[in-house]
């Protein structure tokens, strides 16, 4: 058995694990009374909340498994310390998402208190010093940042890469599929320049994501909440970083720049949510626009002749997201 099979091994029983995880979890949570209320439908239906955590155990079994095959079948050690680095970044995202789950609307988080909550995640890939100091800045040409890498440009990427995932949610499988796009990106690219364990850790968080969205796709089962938000968010810098992709990272990371530009229009108060309609439709909440999410149900009715659905919106902006990654991918293909 070659490390290939073993990586389809274990990618399939990330799966597997996150669909049984997350069957749980609904079960779990709507019997402790975890639950939220799904905005965009007119009957405002109450939806287990918190369902990330199915994700980050089943990606953390995953990466647990890979482990222990590293150490007791192929009999190596290699990027053993950057693996732990990940899986306990990934846990205390996890961990200070379901906190936010359980007690941000309860205490009144404050927008600017959210970075400060996720300032521990970025600590493991702090300590190890992590990536490359050496960045190659445009008409600057390389820079060696030393120390400033490690302990500024890190925590910034991780802290703004958790809260910007954030903010594009509140739609049925929105959170998961963007995250599946971007996470399945990084790990092709990880996978065709040979970084073949950082493109395993990549996939193990997408087949994770994918036995999730199967509940999570609309009408949603399940809600993903910050537990989830926060961890993805936070897996997508420390990919990048880890796999020297910050210029890749921040272009398929463009829609949430968007993204924060059109909330800071409203000073984070406005929320993604449209009105539901009798007949299934969304209508913009707001005159202005201040979301993705209300781009789309202001402008393509104008173009499709109607109302749009929540899916529908959900699937522009997941379209909107494969725009970027193409011209993000096609550069770096080209050069191979």
């Amino acid at each position: 058995m070659n490390e290939f099979t073993l990586a389809g091994i274990i990618l399939i029983i990330t799966s597997f694990t996150s669909i049984i995880l997350t069957k749980l979890w609904i079960k779990v949570a709507r019997k402790a009374r975890l639950i939220g209320k799904d905005l965009n439908k007119i009957k405002t239906p109450e939806i287990p909340e918190a369902g990330g955590i199915a994700v980050i155990l089943s990606f953390s079994f995953g990466i647990l498994l890979y482990v222990f095959f590293k150490t007791f079948y192929l009999e190596t050690a290699t990027h053993m310390i950057e693996v732990f680095a990940i899986l306990v970044s990934t846990l205390l995202a996890g961990i200070l998402g379901f906190v936010d789950d359980i007690l941000g609307w309860k205490i009144g988080l404050k927008q600017w208190e959210k970075p400060i909550l996720t300032l521990p995640i970025a600590i493991p890939l702090m300590v190890i010093n992590a990536g490359q100091s050496v960045m190659n800045l445009p008409l600057v040409g390389p820079i060696d940042f030393g120390l400033i890498y490690p302990l500024v440009i890190i925590p910034i990427g991780i802290i703004g890469a958790a809260n910007g995932f954030n903010m594009l949610a509140g739609m049925n499988g929105i959170e998961a599929g963007m995250g599946t796009m971007i996470l399945g990106t990084l790990g092709f690219v990880s996978y065709i320049s040979q970084n073949y364990w950082i493109s395993l850790v990549s996939f193990s968080m997408v087949l994770a994501l994918l036995g999730f969205l199967i509940f999570n796709k609309y009408p949603s089962k399940v809600f993903p909440g910050d537990t989830l938000t926060y961890s993805v968010g936070a897996m997508i810098a420390i990919v990048a970083i880890l796999g020297n992709m910050e210029k890749l990272a921040i272009i398929i990371f463009m829609p949430y720049f968007i993204e924060l530009a059109l909330k800071l229009r409203s000073r984070f108060k406005a929320e993604n949510f449209g009105m539901p309609q009798k007949d299934g439709t969304l209508e913009p909440r707001y005159k202005e626009c201040y979301s993705l999410t209300h781009v789309v149900m202001k402008y393509l009715p104008k173009i499709i002749g109607r109302n749009v659905k929540e899916w529908e919106v959900v699937l522009i902006i997941l379209l909107f997201e494969f725009i970027f990654i193409i011209i993000g991918v096609i550069p770096i293909l080209v050069r191979l």
